[in-house]
């Protein structure tokens, strides 16, 4: 029995709601144990980038074994775009840790909400796109709350500066280009992780070690492993499987717009669990500041609605019947198509 329209996108809605729910919670996740991991009053795990590099090892094991066992299918992507966007992706990593060593958390946090805006440039001057009044406006609003909440003292130096400014750049191509991928190579969002997690840990784990001795002055050969450090690592790994996964099926699902600005939601989560958790102080100005991110958050949702149904209205309907002589060259065709061709697009139909 096939499903009616009403049911295909309630349908669609949930799973909408179950990625960005995976997204959120594996994201604040991450940042929990990771903040036990590596601050100093923990277990001061201070290699990051090192660490980055066992998050996708583990990534590609699970999609290895996800294509052996036949969960998931492997499709075709040229090598030279996977070695493109994990270049991107791993510059998109360093430049992220230089920048948090390099300048103040206040202006790390306004480097990050920069990428908004630019990722709006950026899918603008790629892919053409435009945005309504309602949308822009909506955005502002969540890069005004996320700012009260977050931004605190600003110190900007030359070299902190092009490493933020690398990172946003980075960042935000490579969010865009998650979603150009999937649709350029018709792939989902694991196969395309799958393809792209073994090239970014193999590279993470060869040059992180270096980054974070250049970020902390220390080898990670000169930690002292502890149970409670070793825990930490593996749930950090676990959790950032379904935090790439997630990502990519955000991002396929949407836009890296959307995942950008309804993202700061994790912004909002991690300062919540951190005063509840963590005794972090909570003030009116960080309150007061969620607040006004999360209307920004809800009024784009809505705009992002509004500019659908327009789309949707502005939109010629397609022809629901073919011409005769479209029937003709139809059947034409399917003659001569050969039996052998036929048999082998059905075995390789996914």
């Amino acid at each position: 029995m096939e499903k009616t329209e009403s049911e295909k996108k309630q349908s669609s809605s949930v799973s909408d709601v179950g990625a960005w729910g995976m997204n959120i919670v594996s994201s604040v996740g991450i940042i929990m144990a990771n903040k036990q991991l590596m601050s100093s009053s923990g277990f001061g795990f201070s290699f990051a980038t090192t660490l980055t590099g066992f998050h996708f090892a583990l990534t590609a094991l699970v999609g290895m074994v996800s294509n052996a066992t036949g969960l998931s299918a492997s499709k075709h992507i040229p090598l030279w775009e996977l070695l493109w966007f994990s270049i991107v992706a791993n510059v998109s990593i360093a430049a992220m840790n230089f920048s948090l060593m390099l300048n103040s958390v206040g202006f790390y946090q306004i480097s990050k909400l920069s990428m908004i805006p630019v990722v709006c440039v950026m899918e603008w001057i790629l892919h053409s796109r435009h945005y309504s009044r309602e949308v822009k406006a909506s955005v502002m609003v969540v890069v005004v709350g996320v700012g009260i909440c977050t931004v605190t003292d600003v110190k900007v130096n030359a070299k902190g500066f092009i490493c933020a400014c690398t990172a946003v750049f980075s960042t935000s191509l490579q969010q865009i280009s998650i979603g150009s991928l999937q649709k350029k190579y018709s792939v989902g969002s694991f196969e395309l992780l799958s393809k792209t997690a073994p090239i970014q840990a193999l590279s993470l784990l060869i040059f992180g070690p270096f980054v974070d001795y250049f970020l902390s002055g220390k080898f990670i050969t000169t930690y002292q492993m502890t149970y409670g450090a070793i825990f930490c690592i593996l749930l950090s790994c676990a959790l950032a499987v379904f935090c790439n996964i997630s990502q990519y099926l955000c991002i396929g699902r949407f836009s890296a717009t959307s995942f950008q600005v309804l993202g700061h939601m994790k912004t909002v989560c991690v300062l919540t669990l951190g005063w509840l958790l963590f005794d972090s102080e909570m003030t009116f100005k960080n309150i007061s500041g969620m607040v006004v991110a999360v209307v920004g958050m809800v009024i784009y949702s809505w705009a992002v609605d509004l500019e659908k149904q327009r789309n949707a209205k502005s939109t010629p309907h397609g022809k629901n019947s073919m011409t005769e002589d479209e029937i003709k060259l139809l059947k034409e065709g399917i003659e001569h198509i050969d039996l052998k061709d036929v048999e082998l697009g059905e075995t390789t139909k996914v």
